[in-house]
């Protein structure tokens, strides 16, 4: 009898997801974002939340959950129910870099999610303090390598996209810089705009402000091609840095085991946002490309990230703390 009850609870378990799809949403819509408000996947992802009420009926609204590198909210989001009510907004911090930077996490990037899409990325930029008397990449290393160790760039935090970035910049040059991490990016923007750091790789959201006043001064896009909105900024590749190219994305998954239906419409709606000119063209206006992959490309992704960026934690001896 209490093996014959529990095939019942199966079934009834099963047969019951389709009709949770079809009716989803009957109650508000919970986006867990692993971070403080008022970062870019934060910008990004309240700008759709009017689309979203538009397209479902349904309020959607933002859970910031910062703290520990974005493993407490990711972790949050891993273990919420899987009925479609909580998604999870995410990065390649939060996903690949804490993957290989920590030894043990309390969720498994791999498998505890249904990918819905990684919406955009914004390529990096290598970006020093005005008063540093480089010019392009080749001033840089040249002056970082008659001064080992004493020239110091930022952060966003330890096993922060920005340190994996530019550890891997100096294992491409032979270069040796002191890491000054910070908690965020925004200190870390600031540190720089001030003088108090004088290198920072962040991203070209984050900085392309700054640039265009002249407060910091851009070196090199750290991505593969240059960008329409900044023709004049060279690659890493074409001042003879090789194979250190570095973004940050951003993406929208949901709890494994959601059902698929409800991961569809999700992506469908997020899909024709990104068709509107008024997304496409604020996203583009900031060095940013809009991606918008398949739950597949997206799986693909982070485990071809997870294995670069892990030989550069070994390489670079990355710790989280």
């Amino acid at each position: 009898m209490r093996y014959v009850s529990y095939l019942a609870v199966v079934f009834a378990a099963f047969f019951s997801q389709p009709a949770l799809a079809q009716n989803w949403p009957v109650k508000p819509v919970r986006i867990i974002i692993p971070a403080a408000p008022g970062g870019p996947l934060d910008t990004l992802l309240r700008s759709f939340l009017p689309r979203l009420h538009q397209a479902f009926g349904q309020s959607f609204v933002i859970d910031n959950r910062g703290g520990a590198n974005g493993i407490i909210g990711t972790d949050l989001g891993a273990k919420a129910p899987p009925d479609g009510y909580t998604l999870l907004g995410t990065t390649n911090s939060m996903l690949v870099m804490n993957k290989a930077a920590f030894p043990k996490l309390p969720f498994e990037p791999l498998t505890d999610f249904e990918w819905i899409s990684i919406i955009m990325s914004s390529p990096f930029a290598l970006c020093v303090h005005p008063s540093l008397p480089a010019k392009n990449v080749k001033d840089l290393v040249a002056f970082a390598k008659t001064r080992p160790g004493q020239l110091s760039y930022g952060s966003f935090g330890p096993a922060s996209v920005p340190q994996f970035g530019m550890e891997l910049f100096q294992i491409q040059t032979g270069t040796k810089l002191t890491h000054i991490p910070y908690k965020g990016g925004a200190p870390a923007a600031m540190a720089l705009v001030s003088g108090e750091v004088p290198v920072l790789l962040d991203s070209m959201m984050n900085q392309i402000g700054n640039m265009r006043s002249g407060r910091v001064r851009a070196l090199a896009l750290a991505g593969p091609a240059r960008l329409t909105v900044m023709p004049e900024l060279p690659t890493l590749a074409e001042q003879g840095v090789q194979g250190a190219d570095t973004e940050g994305w951003y993406a929208l998954a949901a709890p494994k085991g959601t059902p698929a239906e409800i991961v569809r419409r999700v992506r469908e709606a997020i899909g024709a946002l990104m068709k509107t000119p008024e997304v496409r063209d604020r996203i583009e206006s900031t060095g940013s490309h809009i991606i918008f992959n398949t739950p597949a490309e997206f799986d693909a992704r982070v485990r071809s990230d997870i294995e670069k960026w892990t030989k550069v934690a070994r390489a670079a001896n990355i710790k989280p703390n």
